[in-house]
Protein backbone atom coordinates (compact mmCIF):
# COMPACT_ATOMS: atom_id res chain seq x y z
CA UNK A 1 0.00 0.00 0.00
CA UNK A 2 1.15 3.39 -1.07
CA UNK A 3 1.81 5.81 1.43
CA UNK A 4 -0.58 8.78 1.75
CA UNK A 5 1.94 11.17 1.48
CA UNK A 6 2.73 9.54 -2.12
CA UNK A 7 -0.94 10.26 -3.40
CA UNK A 8 -1.13 13.08 -5.36
CA UNK A 9 -3.83 15.64 -4.52
CA UNK A 10 -6.66 15.94 -6.46
CA UNK A 11 -7.95 19.37 -7.84
CA UNK A 12 -10.98 19.23 -5.43
CA UNK A 13 -8.40 18.26 -2.33
CA UNK A 14 -6.12 21.21 -3.57
CA UNK A 15 -9.32 23.68 -3.84
CA UNK A 16 -10.09 22.30 -0.18
CA UNK A 17 -6.81 22.75 0.91
CA UNK A 18 -6.52 26.20 -0.25
CA UNK A 19 -9.75 27.48 1.42
CA UNK A 20 -8.58 25.61 4.48
CA UNK A 21 -5.52 27.41 4.54
CA UNK A 22 -6.86 30.85 4.24
CA UNK A 23 -6.43 33.20 7.41
CA UNK A 24 -7.42 36.82 8.55
CA UNK A 25 -9.00 39.49 6.34
CA UNK A 26 -8.67 36.75 2.92
CA UNK A 27 -10.81 34.25 5.05
CA UNK A 28 -13.49 36.63 6.30
CA UNK A 29 -13.59 37.93 2.71
CA UNK A 30 -14.23 34.66 1.00
CA UNK A 31 -16.78 33.59 4.00
CA UNK A 32 -18.90 36.97 2.64
CA UNK A 33 -18.50 35.75 -0.89
CA UNK A 34 -19.79 32.31 -0.52
CA UNK A 35 -22.69 34.06 1.63
CA UNK A 36 -23.51 35.89 -1.32
CA UNK A 37 -23.29 33.36 -3.84
CA UNK A 38 -26.20 31.59 -2.04
CA UNK A 39 -28.69 34.63 -3.20
CA UNK A 40 -28.69 33.08 -6.30
CA UNK A 41 -30.88 30.16 -5.70
CA UNK A 42 -33.34 32.41 -3.78
CA UNK A 43 -36.43 34.11 -5.96
CA UNK A 44 -36.52 35.20 -8.10
CA UNK A 45 -33.27 33.75 -9.89
CA UNK A 46 -33.37 30.35 -8.30
CA UNK A 47 -30.28 28.66 -9.42
CA UNK A 48 -30.24 26.25 -6.44
CA UNK A 49 -27.13 24.38 -7.89
CA UNK A 50 -25.40 27.27 -6.71
CA UNK A 51 -25.83 26.21 -2.94
CA UNK A 52 -23.22 23.18 -3.52
CA UNK A 53 -20.28 25.64 -3.81
CA UNK A 54 -21.66 28.27 -1.19
CA UNK A 55 -22.02 26.00 1.45
CA UNK A 56 -19.33 23.23 0.57
CA UNK A 57 -16.56 26.12 0.47
CA UNK A 58 -17.68 27.39 3.76
CA UNK A 59 -17.28 24.00 5.72
CA UNK A 60 -13.75 24.22 3.85
CA UNK A 61 -13.16 27.43 5.59
CA UNK A 62 -14.35 26.69 8.86
CA UNK A 63 -12.37 23.78 8.62
CA UNK A 64 -9.55 25.36 8.96
CA UNK A 65 -10.44 27.07 12.22
CA UNK A 66 -8.94 26.91 15.24
CA UNK A 67 -10.99 28.67 18.03
CA UNK A 68 -14.18 29.06 18.76
CA UNK A 69 -14.06 33.14 18.42
CA UNK A 70 -12.71 32.38 14.44
CA UNK A 71 -15.17 30.06 13.96
CA UNK A 72 -18.03 32.52 14.58
CA UNK A 73 -15.84 35.41 12.76
CA UNK A 74 -16.25 33.00 9.47
CA UNK A 75 -20.15 32.61 9.73
CA UNK A 76 -20.63 36.11 10.77
CA UNK A 77 -19.03 37.40 7.62
CA UNK A 78 -21.11 34.13 5.46
CA UNK A 79 -23.91 35.43 7.16
CA UNK A 80 -23.21 39.33 6.10
CA UNK A 81 -22.81 38.41 2.54
CA UNK A 82 -26.32 36.39 2.66
CA UNK A 83 -28.21 38.62 4.23
CA UNK A 84 -26.36 42.36 2.62
CA UNK A 85 -27.01 40.48 -1.01
CA UNK A 86 -30.08 39.43 -0.48
CA UNK A 87 -32.04 42.00 1.27
CA UNK A 88 -30.48 45.27 -0.61
CA UNK A 89 -34.34 46.01 -1.67
CA UNK A 90 -34.30 47.66 1.69
CA UNK A 91 -32.60 50.62 -0.01
CA UNK A 92 -35.16 51.09 -2.19
CA UNK A 93 -37.70 51.95 0.66
CA UNK A 94 -35.37 54.62 1.74
CA UNK A 95 -35.22 56.20 -1.73
CA UNK A 96 -38.52 56.50 -1.52
CA UNK A 97 -38.16 60.13 0.16
CA UNK A 98 -34.61 60.85 -0.14
CA UNK A 99 -34.70 63.68 1.58
CA UNK A 100 -35.74 62.22 4.90
CA UNK A 101 -34.16 58.95 4.57
CA UNK A 102 -31.15 58.89 1.85
CA UNK A 103 -28.57 59.39 4.56
CA UNK A 104 -29.68 55.97 6.03
CA UNK A 105 -28.75 54.67 2.68
CA UNK A 106 -24.95 53.60 3.16
CA UNK A 107 -25.81 52.14 6.64
CA UNK A 108 -29.38 50.79 6.59
CA UNK A 109 -28.56 47.28 4.55
CA UNK A 110 -25.33 46.87 6.33
CA UNK A 111 -26.57 47.51 9.64
CA UNK A 112 -29.49 45.27 9.29
CA UNK A 113 -27.20 42.19 7.66
CA UNK A 114 -24.36 42.53 10.46
CA UNK A 115 -26.75 41.87 12.94
CA UNK A 116 -28.77 39.06 11.47
CA UNK A 117 -25.28 37.32 10.68
CA UNK A 118 -25.21 36.87 14.81
CA UNK A 119 -27.66 33.98 13.82
CA UNK A 120 -25.49 32.28 11.38
CA UNK A 121 -22.14 33.46 13.63
CA UNK A 122 -23.34 31.37 16.26
CA UNK A 123 -24.75 28.56 13.88
CA UNK A 124 -21.17 27.70 12.97
CA UNK A 125 -19.44 28.38 16.58
CA UNK A 126 -21.78 25.58 17.21
CA UNK A 127 -20.90 23.45 14.57
CA UNK A 128 -17.07 23.70 15.84
CA UNK A 129 -17.75 22.98 19.47
CA UNK A 130 -19.59 19.78 18.41
CA UNK A 131 -15.83 18.59 17.55
CA UNK A 132 -17.90 16.31 15.03
CA UNK A 133 -15.84 14.68 12.17
CA UNK A 134 -16.18 14.37 8.62
CA UNK A 135 -20.35 13.95 7.96
CA UNK A 136 -21.13 13.78 11.43
CA UNK A 137 -19.55 17.93 11.13
CA UNK A 138 -21.94 18.30 8.01
CA UNK A 139 -25.19 17.17 10.28
CA UNK A 140 -24.23 19.23 12.98
CA UNK A 141 -23.81 22.24 11.29
CA UNK A 142 -26.94 21.55 9.21
CA UNK A 143 -28.92 21.03 12.83
CA UNK A 144 -27.30 24.29 14.00
CA UNK A 145 -28.02 26.44 10.75
CA UNK A 146 -31.94 25.23 11.28
CA UNK A 147 -31.81 26.42 14.55
CA UNK A 148 -30.77 29.26 13.91
CA UNK A 149 -33.10 30.23 11.41
CA UNK A 150 -36.02 28.85 13.63
CA UNK A 151 -34.60 31.80 16.72
CA UNK A 152 -34.86 34.74 13.79
CA UNK A 153 -38.01 33.97 13.35
CA UNK A 154 -38.99 34.49 16.85
CA UNK A 155 -35.82 37.17 18.59
CA UNK A 156 -36.97 40.70 18.65
CA UNK A 157 -40.21 39.95 17.24
CA UNK A 158 -39.07 37.95 14.77
CA UNK A 159 -37.78 38.42 11.33
CA UNK A 160 -37.50 34.67 8.87
CA UNK A 161 -37.11 36.66 5.84
CA UNK A 162 -35.27 34.16 3.31
CA UNK A 163 -35.04 31.02 5.18
CA UNK A 164 -33.15 28.71 3.13
CA UNK A 165 -35.94 26.54 2.41
CA UNK A 166 -37.10 28.99 0.04
CA UNK A 167 -35.19 28.58 -2.92
CA UNK A 168 -37.73 25.55 -3.79
CA UNK A 169 -40.65 28.07 -3.99
CA UNK A 170 -40.41 27.61 -7.97
CA UNK A 171 -41.01 23.79 -7.30
CA UNK A 172 -44.70 22.66 -6.53
CA UNK A 173 -43.35 19.23 -5.76
CA UNK A 174 -40.41 19.81 -3.70
CA UNK A 175 -42.03 22.30 -1.26
CA UNK A 176 -44.97 19.73 -0.74
CA UNK A 177 -42.87 18.56 2.48
CA UNK A 178 -43.54 21.84 4.04
CA UNK A 179 -46.91 20.43 4.81
CA UNK A 180 -45.01 17.95 7.46
CA UNK A 181 -41.77 19.95 8.23
CA UNK A 182 -42.51 23.33 6.98
CA UNK A 183 -39.66 25.63 5.48
CA UNK A 184 -37.04 25.49 8.27
CA UNK A 185 -37.22 21.70 7.95
CA UNK A 186 -37.07 21.67 3.83
CA UNK A 187 -33.83 24.34 4.76
CA UNK A 188 -32.35 21.76 6.94
CA UNK A 189 -32.66 18.84 3.92
CA UNK A 190 -31.56 21.36 1.63
CA UNK A 191 -28.41 22.65 3.33
CA UNK A 192 -27.44 19.14 4.40
CA UNK A 193 -27.17 18.01 0.61
CA UNK A 194 -25.55 21.62 -0.49
CA UNK A 195 -22.87 20.80 2.26
CA UNK A 196 -22.24 17.05 1.97
CA UNK A 197 -20.18 17.54 -1.45
CA UNK A 198 -17.79 19.03 0.64
CA UNK A 199 -16.57 15.44 1.58
CA UNK A 200 -15.65 14.73 -1.86
CA UNK A 201 -11.96 16.71 -0.73
CA UNK A 202 -10.83 13.64 1.35
CA UNK A 203 -7.51 15.15 2.65
CA UNK A 204 -4.56 13.81 4.26
CA UNK A 205 -6.14 11.69 6.93
CA UNK A 206 -8.60 9.70 4.12
CA UNK A 207 -6.62 9.99 0.77
CA UNK A 208 -6.61 6.38 0.69
CA UNK A 209 -10.04 5.88 0.68
CA UNK A 210 -11.78 4.69 -2.43
CA UNK A 211 -13.70 7.57 -4.61
CA UNK A 212 -17.04 5.81 -4.85
CA UNK A 213 -17.00 5.35 -0.94
CA UNK A 214 -16.39 9.11 -0.77
CA UNK A 215 -19.47 9.42 -2.82
CA UNK A 216 -21.82 7.59 -0.44
CA UNK A 217 -22.45 10.50 2.30
CA UNK A 218 -22.87 12.62 -0.77
CA UNK A 219 -25.58 10.24 -2.40
CA UNK A 220 -27.61 9.47 0.65
CA UNK A 221 -27.85 13.39 1.20
CA UNK A 222 -28.74 13.98 -2.79
CA UNK A 223 -31.48 10.48 -2.82
CA UNK A 224 -32.94 12.11 0.77
CA UNK A 225 -33.89 15.09 -1.24
CA UNK A 226 -35.11 12.97 -4.48
CA UNK A 227 -37.34 11.41 -1.93
CA UNK A 228 -38.83 14.43 -0.55
CA UNK A 229 -39.58 15.67 -4.44
CA UNK A 230 -41.03 11.70 -5.26
CA UNK A 231 -43.46 12.16 -1.89
CA UNK A 232 -44.53 15.91 -3.09
CA UNK A 233 -45.19 14.16 -6.51
CA UNK A 234 -47.52 10.82 -4.41
CA UNK A 235 -49.17 14.23 -2.73
CA UNK A 236 -50.68 15.98 -5.51
CA UNK A 237 -51.49 13.20 -7.49
CA UNK A 238 -54.07 12.66 -4.60
CA UNK A 239 -56.92 14.67 -2.60
CA UNK A 240 -57.98 17.98 -5.69
CA UNK A 241 -60.39 20.08 -3.67
CA UNK A 242 -62.23 21.99 -6.26
CA UNK A 243 -63.54 26.03 -5.94
CA UNK A 244 -66.11 27.23 -2.97
CA UNK A 245 -68.98 27.42 -5.17
CA UNK A 246 -70.54 30.91 -5.77
CA UNK A 247 -67.88 32.61 -5.39
CA UNK A 248 -66.19 34.85 -8.02
CA UNK A 249 -63.26 37.23 -6.88
CA UNK A 250 -61.46 40.27 -8.81
CA UNK A 251 -57.96 41.62 -7.77
CA UNK A 252 -57.10 44.76 -8.30
CA UNK A 253 -53.60 45.67 -8.93
CA UNK A 254 -53.78 49.39 -9.35
CA UNK A 255 -49.82 49.96 -9.44
CA UNK A 256 -49.66 53.06 -7.66
CA UNK A 257 -45.64 54.05 -7.14
CA UNK A 258 -44.89 54.71 -3.72
CA UNK A 259 -43.01 58.39 -4.42
CA UNK A 260 -47.01 59.12 -5.35
CA UNK A 261 -49.22 57.24 -3.20
CA UNK A 262 -49.29 59.91 -0.07
CA UNK A 263 -49.61 63.10 -2.51
CA UNK A 264 -52.51 65.32 -1.20
CA UNK A 265 -53.06 66.11 -5.12
CA UNK A 266 -53.19 62.90 -6.27
CA UNK A 267 -54.62 60.76 -3.41
CA UNK A 268 -58.41 60.99 -5.13
CA UNK A 269 -57.07 60.03 -8.77
CA UNK A 270 -55.40 56.55 -6.48
CA UNK A 271 -58.85 55.69 -5.81
CA UNK A 272 -60.74 56.73 -8.76
CA UNK A 273 -57.80 54.33 -10.34
CA UNK A 274 -59.18 51.24 -8.24
CA UNK A 275 -63.11 52.19 -8.68
CA UNK A 276 -62.14 52.23 -12.04
CA UNK A 277 -60.67 49.03 -12.20
CA UNK A 278 -63.20 47.12 -10.21
CA UNK A 279 -65.88 47.94 -13.01
CA UNK A 280 -63.91 46.17 -15.27
CA UNK A 281 -65.26 43.94 -18.02
CA UNK A 282 -66.50 41.02 -16.43
CA UNK A 283 -67.57 42.53 -13.49
CA UNK A 284 -71.26 41.42 -13.69
CA UNK A 285 -69.21 37.73 -13.01
CA UNK A 286 -67.91 38.93 -9.10
CA UNK A 287 -69.09 38.35 -5.92
CA UNK A 288 -66.19 39.75 -3.84
CA UNK A 289 -63.48 42.56 -4.70
CA UNK A 290 -59.99 42.49 -3.02
CA UNK A 291 -57.84 45.60 -3.14
CA UNK A 292 -54.73 45.65 -1.60
CA UNK A 293 -52.74 46.86 1.30
CA UNK A 294 -53.40 50.58 1.99
CA UNK A 295 -55.25 51.02 -1.04
CA UNK A 296 -58.11 53.72 0.01
CA UNK A 297 -55.84 56.77 0.91
CA UNK A 298 -58.32 57.79 3.36
CA UNK A 299 -59.58 56.85 7.13
CA UNK A 300 -62.47 54.98 5.72
CA UNK A 301 -63.19 53.52 8.71
CA UNK A 302 -64.30 57.40 9.55
CA UNK A 303 -65.17 58.79 6.19
CA UNK A 304 -68.57 57.95 5.10
CA UNK A 305 -68.42 59.97 1.63
CA UNK A 306 -65.45 57.85 0.67
CA UNK A 307 -67.12 54.61 2.24
CA UNK A 308 -69.96 55.49 -0.27
CA UNK A 309 -67.85 55.46 -3.07
CA UNK A 310 -66.84 52.19 -2.37
CA UNK A 311 -69.55 50.82 -2.05
CA UNK A 312 -70.76 51.57 -5.30
CA UNK A 313 -68.77 49.13 -6.61
CA UNK A 314 -68.95 46.41 -4.35
CA UNK A 315 -70.70 43.49 -6.04
CA UNK A 316 -74.64 43.17 -5.33
CA UNK A 317 -74.74 40.96 -2.01
CA UNK A 318 -70.84 40.94 -2.16
CA UNK A 319 -68.07 43.02 -0.43
CA UNK A 320 -65.08 45.12 -1.46
CA UNK A 321 -62.08 44.38 0.87
CA UNK A 322 -59.44 47.05 1.10
CA UNK A 323 -56.63 47.86 3.36
CA UNK A 324 -57.05 51.76 4.81
CA UNK A 325 -55.24 53.44 7.21
CA UNK A 326 -57.43 53.57 10.70
CA UNK A 327 -57.60 56.16 13.10
CA UNK A 328 -59.33 57.15 16.11
CA UNK A 329 -62.61 59.21 15.88
CA UNK A 330 -61.21 61.64 18.65
CA UNK A 331 -57.83 62.19 20.93
CA UNK A 332 -55.75 61.27 21.83
CA UNK A 333 -55.17 59.91 18.21
CA UNK A 334 -54.58 56.46 17.46
CA UNK A 335 -53.04 55.07 14.02
CA UNK A 336 -53.91 51.20 13.01
CA UNK A 337 -52.89 49.50 9.26
CA UNK A 338 -56.06 47.86 9.01
CA UNK A 339 -58.44 45.93 6.35
CA UNK A 340 -61.76 46.71 6.37
CA UNK A 341 -64.86 44.58 4.71
CA UNK A 342 -67.47 47.31 3.06
CA UNK A 343 -70.90 45.94 1.49
CA UNK A 344 -72.89 47.37 -0.87
CA UNK A 345 -75.06 49.21 1.73
CA UNK A 346 -71.69 50.97 2.72
CA UNK A 347 -71.03 49.54 6.08
CA UNK A 348 -68.08 48.57 7.82
CA UNK A 349 -69.21 44.65 8.44
CA UNK A 350 -65.69 43.42 9.55
CA UNK A 351 -62.34 44.99 10.35
CA UNK A 352 -58.86 43.57 11.51
CA UNK A 353 -55.69 45.41 12.30
CA UNK A 354 -52.04 44.46 11.62
CA UNK A 355 -50.74 42.80 14.84
CA UNK A 356 -46.60 42.10 13.57
CA UNK A 357 -45.59 45.88 12.28
CA UNK A 358 -42.73 46.34 10.68
CA UNK A 359 -39.92 47.58 12.63
CA UNK A 360 -38.36 50.74 11.48
CA UNK A 361 -41.29 50.80 8.74
CA UNK A 362 -44.41 51.31 10.83
CA UNK A 363 -42.80 52.15 14.34
CA UNK A 364 -39.03 52.99 15.95
CA UNK A 365 -38.02 50.09 18.64
CA UNK A 366 -36.83 52.39 21.53
CA UNK A 367 -37.74 55.23 20.40
CA UNK A 368 -36.82 56.94 23.33
CA UNK A 369 -33.32 56.34 22.40
CA UNK A 370 -33.42 56.47 18.44
CA UNK A 371 -33.53 59.53 17.33
CA UNK A 372 -35.20 58.80 14.10
CA UNK A 373 -38.97 58.74 12.00
CA UNK A 374 -40.31 55.72 10.96
CA UNK A 375 -40.22 55.27 7.33
CA UNK A 376 -43.54 54.66 6.15
CA UNK A 377 -44.35 58.61 6.45
CA UNK A 378 -45.70 60.43 9.19
CA UNK A 379 -44.69 61.46 12.79
CA UNK A 380 -47.34 58.97 14.28
CA UNK A 381 -46.71 54.92 15.00
CA UNK A 382 -49.19 52.46 14.38
CA UNK A 383 -50.54 50.69 17.05
CA UNK A 384 -50.33 46.80 17.40
CA UNK A 385 -53.45 45.05 16.52
CA UNK A 386 -54.93 42.51 19.32
CA UNK A 387 -53.44 39.64 16.87
CA UNK A 388 -54.34 37.01 14.14
CA UNK A 389 -58.30 36.26 13.99
CA UNK A 390 -60.20 34.81 11.89
CA UNK A 391 -63.00 36.86 10.11
CA UNK A 392 -66.36 36.04 9.20
CA UNK A 393 -67.75 37.98 6.53
CA UNK A 394 -70.88 37.59 4.31
CA UNK A 395 -70.77 34.99 1.22
CA UNK A 396 -67.52 33.91 2.16
CA UNK A 397 -65.62 31.50 4.06
CA UNK A 398 -64.17 32.08 7.20
CA UNK A 399 -60.35 33.74 6.48
CA UNK A 400 -57.38 34.48 8.38
CA UNK A 401 -56.13 38.18 7.06
CA UNK A 402 -52.32 38.78 6.84
CA UNK A 403 -51.59 42.29 5.39
CA UNK A 404 -47.37 42.71 4.04
CA UNK A 405 -45.27 41.11 5.95
CA UNK A 406 -47.61 39.08 8.57
CA UNK A 407 -47.29 36.33 5.75
CA UNK A 408 -43.77 35.39 6.25
CA UNK A 409 -43.94 33.82 9.51
CA UNK A 410 -44.30 29.64 9.02
CA UNK A 411 -47.03 28.92 12.24
CA UNK A 412 -47.97 31.98 12.90
CA UNK A 413 -50.60 32.72 10.04
CA UNK A 414 -54.19 31.45 11.78
CA UNK A 415 -55.65 32.24 15.01
CA UNK A 416 -54.79 29.26 17.24
CA UNK A 417 -58.05 29.39 19.99
CA UNK A 418 -60.26 30.82 17.44
CA UNK A 419 -62.33 28.61 14.52
CA UNK A 420 -60.27 27.60 12.03
CA UNK A 421 -60.17 29.67 8.34
CA UNK A 422 -60.81 28.31 5.46
CA UNK A 423 -58.39 30.37 3.40
CA UNK A 424 -55.62 33.21 3.51
CA UNK A 425 -55.88 36.77 2.53
CA UNK A 426 -52.79 38.45 2.25
CA UNK A 427 -52.94 42.23 1.20
CA UNK A 428 -49.87 44.00 1.15
CA UNK A 429 -47.84 47.06 -0.87
CA UNK A 430 -44.51 46.00 -2.23
CA UNK A 431 -44.57 49.20 -3.94
CA UNK A 432 -41.84 50.03 -1.80
CA UNK A 433 -39.23 47.55 -2.83
CA UNK A 434 -39.48 48.96 -6.36
CA UNK A 435 -38.54 46.36 -9.24
CA UNK A 436 -36.21 44.45 -6.87
CA UNK A 437 -36.05 40.96 -5.93
CA UNK A 438 -37.81 42.00 -2.72
CA UNK A 439 -41.73 41.05 -4.46
CA UNK A 440 -40.70 37.89 -5.82
CA UNK A 441 -38.80 36.87 -1.91
CA UNK A 442 -42.35 38.05 -0.29
CA UNK A 443 -44.30 35.74 -3.05
CA UNK A 444 -42.47 33.05 -2.01
CA UNK A 445 -43.26 33.40 1.35
CA UNK A 446 -46.98 33.42 0.80
CA UNK A 447 -46.64 30.38 -0.81
CA UNK A 448 -44.79 29.00 1.64
CA UNK A 449 -47.64 29.40 3.91
CA UNK A 450 -50.66 28.04 1.69
CA UNK A 451 -48.63 24.44 2.22
CA UNK A 452 -47.70 24.26 5.05
CA UNK A 453 -51.25 25.14 6.43
CA UNK A 454 -53.47 23.07 3.71
CA UNK A 455 -55.46 26.76 2.98
CA UNK A 456 -55.71 28.38 -0.53
CA UNK A 457 -54.00 32.17 0.04
CA UNK A 458 -55.30 35.18 -1.89
CA UNK A 459 -52.46 37.95 -2.33
CA UNK A 460 -53.45 41.20 -3.43
CA UNK A 461 -50.55 43.36 -4.05
CA UNK A 462 -50.68 46.93 -5.31
CA UNK A 463 -47.56 47.18 -7.72
CA UNK A 464 -47.68 43.24 -7.97
CA UNK A 465 -46.61 40.21 -7.71
CA UNK A 466 -50.34 39.46 -6.97
CA UNK A 467 -51.63 35.80 -7.00
CA UNK A 468 -54.18 33.21 -6.28
CA UNK A 469 -52.63 29.76 -4.70
CA UNK A 470 -54.55 26.42 -4.19
CA UNK A 471 -53.84 24.66 -0.59
CA UNK A 472 -50.96 22.91 -2.49
CA UNK A 473 -49.20 25.66 -3.17
CA UNK A 474 -49.56 25.97 -7.21
CA UNK A 475 -50.35 29.10 -9.18
CA UNK A 476 -53.99 29.22 -9.69
CA UNK A 477 -53.84 32.86 -11.54
CA UNK A 478 -51.13 35.29 -11.22
CA UNK A 479 -50.53 39.12 -12.20
CA UNK A 480 -46.46 40.47 -12.53
CA UNK A 481 -45.12 42.94 -11.13
CA UNK A 482 -45.56 46.30 -12.53
CA UNK A 483 -48.90 46.08 -14.16
CA UNK A 484 -51.78 47.69 -13.84
CA UNK A 485 -54.58 45.27 -14.28
CA UNK A 486 -57.22 42.58 -12.02
CA UNK A 487 -56.78 39.09 -11.66
CA UNK A 488 -60.61 37.35 -11.88
CA UNK A 489 -60.32 33.73 -10.11
CA UNK A 490 -62.58 31.67 -8.14
CA UNK A 491 -62.02 30.88 -4.47
CA UNK A 492 -59.91 27.48 -3.65
CA UNK A 493 -61.19 24.86 -0.88
CA UNK A 494 -59.28 23.95 1.34
CA UNK A 495 -57.82 20.46 1.88
CA UNK A 496 -60.66 18.01 3.76
CA UNK A 497 -57.82 16.94 6.43
CA UNK A 498 -55.77 19.45 8.12
CA UNK A 499 -51.48 19.07 7.04
CA UNK A 500 -49.36 17.48 10.21
CA UNK A 501 -48.06 21.25 10.12
CA UNK A 502 -51.09 23.09 10.61
CA UNK A 503 -50.96 20.91 13.89
CA UNK A 504 -48.04 21.60 14.77
CA UNK A 505 -46.17 24.16 13.76
CA UNK A 506 -42.94 24.63 14.05
CA UNK A 507 -42.49 21.24 16.63
CA UNK A 508 -42.22 19.34 13.93
CA UNK A 509 -38.57 20.68 13.56
CA UNK A 510 -38.05 18.32 17.07
CA UNK A 511 -38.35 14.96 16.21
CA UNK A 512 -36.41 15.68 12.17
CA UNK A 513 -33.54 17.37 13.85
CA UNK A 514 -33.01 15.05 16.61
CA UNK A 515 -32.96 11.87 14.14
CA UNK A 516 -30.16 13.53 12.89
CA UNK A 517 -28.53 14.56 15.77
CA UNK A 518 -28.23 11.02 16.44
CA UNK A 519 -26.50 10.25 13.40
CA UNK A 520 -24.52 13.24 13.47
CA UNK A 521 -23.13 11.76 16.75
CA UNK A 522 -22.46 8.43 15.32
CA UNK A 523 -21.14 10.02 12.47
CA UNK A 524 -18.81 12.00 14.33
CA UNK A 525 -17.32 9.99 16.99
CA UNK A 526 -17.42 6.91 14.96
CA UNK A 527 -17.20 7.98 11.64
CA UNK A 528 -13.68 7.82 9.15
CA UNK A 529 -11.94 11.30 9.45
CA UNK A 530 -13.08 12.15 6.01
CA UNK A 531 -11.76 15.44 4.54
CA UNK A 532 -10.40 18.87 5.95
CA UNK A 533 -13.43 19.15 7.67
CA UNK A 534 -11.48 16.86 10.55
CA UNK A 535 -8.70 18.64 11.81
Amino acid sequence: MKPVASIPLSRLDRIAAGFERRRGVARLGLAALLGALCIGALPPLFVVPLLIPAFSGFLWLLGGVETRRGAFAVGWAFGFGYFAAGLYWITNALLTDPERFGWMVPIAVPSLAAGLAIFIGLAALAAHVSRAKGVGFVLAFAIAWTAAEWLRGYALTGFPWNPIGSVWAWSHITLQSASVIGVFGLGFLTVVAAAMPAMLAAGNSARLTPPLRRWRPVMASFALLSLVMASGNVRLMGDRPGNVAGIQLRIVQANVAQTHKWRSALRLAHLERHLALTRAPGFSRITHVIWPETAVPYFLSIDTATRARVAAVAPKGGLVITGAVRRTAQRPLRFWNSLHAIDDAGRVVATYDKHHLVPFGEYVPLRRYLPIKKVAGGDSEFSRGPGAVTLTMPGLPPVSPLICYEAIFPGAVVAAAERRPEWLLNITNDAWFGRSAGPHQHLAASRFRAVEEGLPLIRAANTGISAVFDAYGRTIARLDLGRVGVLDAPLPQPLRSRTVFSMLGNWTLIPLLAIFSILAYWCGTNGRRLGYLAR
